[in-house]
């Protein structure tokens, strides 16, 4: 039986292959758990990953859509961004909120935190959903170019499940609303807007 505690693989040297304002990559040489020699890359990000399901009166979900650099492809998903590891996840998720959409939140609920493929990278995310929104108007970074939809939260839930919507924060954050909304763990003053 695997071992559920410690650290199998040891670690000879680690060097610093490329950085930028945004990530490190870092390459380990290593013995593998089963003690043969061989190399590690890990993707170290300098911040955080920050998500948030807005859920306006109507009981809809403000989605965003963008052009994804690395996957050569458009992708819907909620509002996120990165963070700065020494402020609170929160204030990092209503910034992007207001900078993506406009859209200011009354009311903030952690939902999870995730590790983005643990395999290559200690990325870490965490989203919350917010509601009492106020709408406001978007200031975009200048690396986007992005388009705001409102759809019910039913239609985001089978957007996700109908592979519409691939984003990791987005489909797990949405699951886990729908989730605490079935299980009756959601404060009903946002849960009544969602339910079907």
């Amino acid at each position: 039986m695997p071992q559920e505690t410690g650290n199998p693989w040891t670690v000879l040297t680690s060097t610093t292959k490329y950085e930028n304002a945004w990530i490190e990559v870092v390459e380990h040489k290593v013995l593998t758990p089963k003690g043969n020699p061989g190399i590690y890359g890990v993707v170290r990000p300098r911040g955080v990953a920050t998500g948030v399901v807005p859920i306006d009166d109507q009981g809809r979900v403000t989605l965003v859509g963008q052009y994804r650099f690395p996957l050569e492809q458009y992708s819907w998903e909620i509002p996120e961004g990165g963070g700065d590891k020494n402020v609170d996840p929160q204030k990092s998720a209503a910034r992007e909120l207001l900078e993506e959409t406009g859209q200011t939140a009354r009311h903030w609920l952690p939902l999870m935190t995730l590790h983005l493929s643990n395999c290559i990278t200690d990325e870490v995310a965490h989203t919350f959903l917010a509601w009492g929104l106020e709408q406001g108007t978007p200031c975009p970074d200048d690396t986007e170019v992005l388009a705001v939809r409102r759809v019910p939260f039913a239609e985001a839930v089978a957007m996700a499940m109908r592979g519409e919507i691939t984003d990791s924060m987005a489909v797990a954050s949405l699951f886990k609303v729908q989730l605490m909304a079935l299980d009756g763990s959601l404060p009903d003053e946002v849960a009544r807007l969602i339910r079907p």
